[in-house]
């Protein structure tokens, strides 16, 4: 599923939540703050790359960079590798990116 969305199926959802769950911890919301296209598809027939920018919630812990599930109610849920690019606010902000 991955392979077929696109900058587009994200727009729509910027300031909802997705939630990624841990075992034997309680959901963790990550807020979808940014769904921006990334210049031009690498061949023709092919998406156009995009970055989706995530807020966590207010904590001195973070995630670290890899692969978790999301869950979003309008979303299959999406295996996403994150990447923590820093805290702004309290929050750790997470990117995800799609080529």
């Amino acid at each position: 599923m991955l392979e077929t969305l696109h900058c587009a199926d994200f727009e729509p959802l910027v300031g909802q939540e997705f939630y990624l769950t841990l075992a034997g911890y309680a959901p963790i919301a990550l807020t979808l703050e940014r769904a921006t296209e990334l210049g031009q598809p690498r061949a023709p027939g092919l998406r156009r790359p995009f970055s989706l920018l995530f807020l966590g919630p207010e904590s001195g812990q973070y995630l670290r960079q890899g692969t978790y599930r999301l869950a979003h109610d309008q979303l299959d849920d999406l295996e996403l590798f994150i990447v923590p690019l820093g805290p702004r606010g309290g929050r750790m902000q997470y990117e995800a990116i799609f080529t």
